[in-house]
């Protein structure tokens, strides 16, 4: 069993499960694209357009000059919604114009769809600095890696395909695979089981609050949470309650066990 080695201290486990967004991709470069689009296509289809709240009002992004997504509220619905979540809260404008329940899912559905197909075109996926090297060097190690995500099982294996990192995670658990997403353990478990591990034996890794809270939840042996150097303190306080936070992926290394 190789050790994990978090600012030089040392946890023996069999397994690393990662979260996707802000963990191992760039979750604005990602997810601030497809939001636009789907605010934007869904605006389209209302009755009165210019009446749709704004984006940083409805999901918690944060704008540049340019009214791009630039920023994200690491407690807000995109950060920690499901797919389904932000679909209903898009969808609860297309109600309070007029529009049956029924009516404006479906149209948040379409547009998901439709953002989706946009992002198909474009691919913005683009792994966290230093992620590659450090998959590379578990696999070395003999350790196993696993992915925990909020979002869509399909999606999300779509998105490691794209930075051509698809083939280092044997597991991919979805939230659309477990009745309770985070921060409930069952995403743990499920991937623990897939890899026929304990939760003891692995750690997890995320960058939200909801990451820290399911590992831990779950008995996982460590939980990591990563932040970058330009994240703000209240973000980085949310991480409080993991065993260990990192800034980059070069204050993780993996070795042989000691005990070998």
């Amino acid at each position: 069993m190789p050790d994990l080695l978090v600012n030089n201290k040392r946890y023996t486990v069999k397994a690393i499960l990662f979260d996707k967004d802000g963990t191992l991709l760039e979750f604005v470069r990602l997810w601030g694209y497809w939001s636009e689009s789907v605010h934007r296509h869904f605006a389209k289809q209302l009755p009165q357009p210019a009446q749709i709240a704004p984006l940083a009002e409805l999901w918690g992004t944060v704008h540049d000059e340019d009214g791009h997504v630039c920023d994200y509220s690491i407690n807000g619905p995109l950060a920690m919604g499901s797919t389904g979540d932000l679909l209903a809260i898009l969808a609860w404008q297309g109600y309070r114009q007029g529009l049956s329940w029924g009516e404006s899912m479906r149209l948040a559905r379409e547009c998901k769809e439709r953002a989706y197909q946009d992002m198909d075109q474009t691919r913005p996926a683009y792994p966290i600095p230093g992620l590659i090297p450090f998959l590379e060097q578990c696999r070395d190690h003999g350790m196993f890696m696993g992915i925990v995500t909020a979002d869509e099982t399909e999606e999300a294996i779509k998105h490691m395909e794209w930075m051509g990192i698809r083939s280092y995670f044997p597991v991919i658990i979805g939230n659309d695979q477990v009745e309770r997403g985070k921060p409930y353990p069952d995403m743990v478990v499920k991937a623990c089981t897939q890899l026929g591990l304990k939760p003891r034996e692995v750690a997890v890794i995320g960058d939200t609050s909801g990451d820290i809270r399911m590992g831990k939840s779950a008995g996982v042996s460590v939980t990591i949470g990563i932040v970058s150097k330009e994240d703000s303190s209240d973000r980085i306080q949310i991480l409080e309650e993991a065993e260990a936070v990192i800034s980059s992926y070069a204050q993780l290394k993996v070795e042989a066990s000691r005990h070998e």
